[in-house]
């Protein structure tokens, strides 16, 4: 049966962060839910009184068990991202996995919807990618993202209603990161690298695609709910024409600029040892190449439909940088929302 969504007790972990805000205010126009934020960091945006906050790291048990108590389905977005240490990111990507798990199975909450990642596939040479191609996850993150989806597997033999998302990299309202280097670049009438030529095609994917993706676990049949789905767009061209948009939306009549991957690869490897550049293995190893999933599955079996093309995430997301640039460029960190430490690569920009 599917999950009634009236008078819904929700907890959302990593509600401070850039999907699981934007989640909220989802489930919150969307109406009918009792919304539960978990987050290690403060949630500093206009909703907080229209939802609880508990501040709490999820790999505190007893915080996950005062957060879990009453919630009738768990959206699991927090993660210790890429750039944060080994030990963090598998404390908290499995640890905390499993201590959610395990606050669900108690409670007896009816729905967990864990928000995985294609990082699970490390680098295929095959495309699109589908949900039973070999998972062969690059570094901490990724190998840390398998192991909590075997945690999720074994909890579905448990009695334990599981979703498991893998989404591509998704953009929107408050996201910053990497795409945060273009978007700067571009609004200060710079080009733009690449690595290699830019034909590859990249899948990217709208935050609120995602966020509707996930209401749909929340909602249909149990036994569809209960599995695992790659979500991205259904319309993308090659990297070149999708970032020339944003270039073109910023209006200073600049391009981007392919470099060999042969040359570029190696140099942000370097810099990345000598931590002198934010992007990590997983950004300079995949954006080179081609790197798209199938959503038929989702599409067949949960009804998801995307509603943003690649240009359309982008343009959304930059627009939202643009009217939000003073606070877009506050503080750095090494999360979704927050803008990162360029690091070398401000002389870099020097040369576009």
């Amino acid at each position: 049966m599917p999950c009634e969504e009236k008078c819904l007790r929700v907890l959302v972990t990593g509600g401070s962060g850039f999907l699981g805000i934007n989640l909220i205010r989802h489930l919150l126009e969307t109406g009918g839910r009792d919304i539960v934020s978990l987050d290690i960091a403060p949630f500093d945006h206009p909703e907080k009184n229209r939802i609880t906050v508990i501040r709490g790291d999820i790999r505190d048990g007893e915080a996950v068990a005062e957060a879990a108590r009453g919630a009738r389905v768990i959206v699991h977005c927090a993660a210790a991202l890429p750039l944060y240490s080994r030990r963090d990111i598998i404390s908290t990507d499995i640890g905390g996995t499993r201590n959610l798990l395990e606050a669900a199975l108690k409670n007896g909450a009816e729905r967990f919807v864990h928000i995985s990642s294609t990082a699970v596939y490390g680098v295929p040479k095959r495309h699109p990618i589908y949900e039973d191609d070999p998972l062969r996850g690059v570094g901490p993150y990724g190998r840390a993202k398998i192991a909590a989806e075997k945690l999720c597997e074994s909890f579905r033999t448990r009695g334990l209603c599981v979703a498991v998302l893998r989404p591509k990299s998704f953009v929107g309202p408050e996201r910053l990161g990497v795409f945060a280097l273009l978007y700067g670049w571009a609004l200060e009438g710079r080009g733009f690298p690449l690595i290699g030529s830019g034909a590859n095609r990249y899948q990217l994917l709208d935050v609120d695609d995602l966020c509707r993706a996930i209401r749909l676990c929340m909602t249909v049949e149990r036994r569809l709910a209960n599995d695992t789905y790659n979500i991205g767009a259904r319309e993308f061209a090659t990297m070149r024409e999708d970032f020339q948009t944003v270039l073109d939306r910023a209006g200073h009549g600049k391009r981007v600029t392919g470099f060999p991957a042969w040359l570029a690869v190696p140099a942000l490897r370097l810099l990345e040892i000598l931590r002198l550049s934010p992007l990590y293995g997983w950004v300079y190893r995949t954006a080179g190449k081609d790197s798209f999933v199938s959503v038929e599955k989702a599409e067949r079996q949960l009804g998801f439909v995307p509603r943003y093309a690649n240009r359309e995430a982008l343009i959304r997301n930059f627009e939202w940088y643009r009217d939000n640039m003073r606070a877009a460029r506050g503080a750095t960190g090494i999360t979704h929302r927050a803008s990162w430490d360029q690091g070398i690569l401000k002389l870099v920009k020097g040369l576009f």
